[in-house]
């Protein structure tokens, strides 16, 4: 059983080496002056020179982009503003804590981006490592899973506005679509979707409170606050139901995985 972990483990760190790799692609003359030298110092007793290319200072100053990139290209964001909702609903602003919501969503994150992990590790970095892909086609063989996922999960209409904002009326075909442009209408998508879903949980939740606050009313006990009353309601229905089970079921459903 832990190979297959350890495995998973591996993969997502070779995403991370290809979105790091990515970084330096973003501009082309940096690219394209690999030897482009940015100090030079000599060891004065053996008459050997030590150096550091502009790459390698522009990789560790965009590492700590890195983690954005992550959750902004991957399933993350859905998940977590979803899961944020739901607690927000039941009453319970606290409980679960952002630690634990946050690792609920970190590894239902990887649950379902495990296949594209896969396929990255396996057009990109192996072959990087292995010495066969130079970095520009790691990078554009290892991104493909990861673009065809968010392409997948991205509205046409938002891809369209971006389109227009960046100048560009409308593109051939989905290959045609640059980065640039996909991932802040996969990210504007993403969180409409979390809203949406968001919204459908909340109702049965608005409904007890409403049927508790009229109850009280209808008793005069004005001073008495609905929400003490209503929460343990709300709580036995969320258990009754299952619903930690169908809330994750249901995110974890609404990816096309194509």
């Amino acid at each position: 059983m832990r190979m297959p972990a350890l495995m998973s483990i591996t993969k997502s760190y070779g995403l991370m080496k290809i979105l790091l790799i990515s970084s330096v692609l973003f501009s082309t003359s940096i690219y394209a002056a690999d030897s482009f030298t940015l100090f030079e110092v000599a060891d004065q007793t053996d008459g050997q020179k030590y150096s550091v290319s502009i790459k390698i200072l522009l990789l560790m100053t965009l590492l700590t982009l890195l983690p954005a990139m992550l959750m902004a290209m991957t399933a993350f964001t859905r998940i977590v503003i979803v899961l944020a909702i739901l607690r927000q609903a039941l009453g319970m602003p606290q409980t679960p804590s952002n630690q634990i919501i946050l690792a609920i969503s970190m590894f239902l994150t990887l649950f379902i981006m495990q296949p594209m992990l896969e396929k990255s590790w396996d057009l990109g970095v192996q072959p990087y490592s292995d010495g066969i892909l130079n970095e520009r086609e790691a990078f554009k063989q290892g991104i493909e899973p990861i673009r065809t996922f968010m392409i997948h999960q991205t509205r046409e209409s938002d891809l369209q506005v971006f389109s227009e904002i960046r100048g560009q009326a409308a593109y051939q075909s989905v290959d045609d679509i640059p980065l640039m442009v996909l991932i802040p209408a996969f990210i504007t998508s993403e969180l409409k979707t979390a809203f949406q879903i968001g919204f459908l949980i909340f109702i049965p939740f608005v409904v007890i409170d409403l049927v508790v606050a009229s109850i009280l009313m209808s008793m005069g006990m004005m001073m008495l606050s609905p929400m003490i009353i209503s929460l343990p309601f709300k709580i036995m229905l969320f258990v009754l139901i299952d619903g930690w089970m169908l809330t994750i079921t249901t995110l974890v459903k609404s990816f096309y995985l194509g």
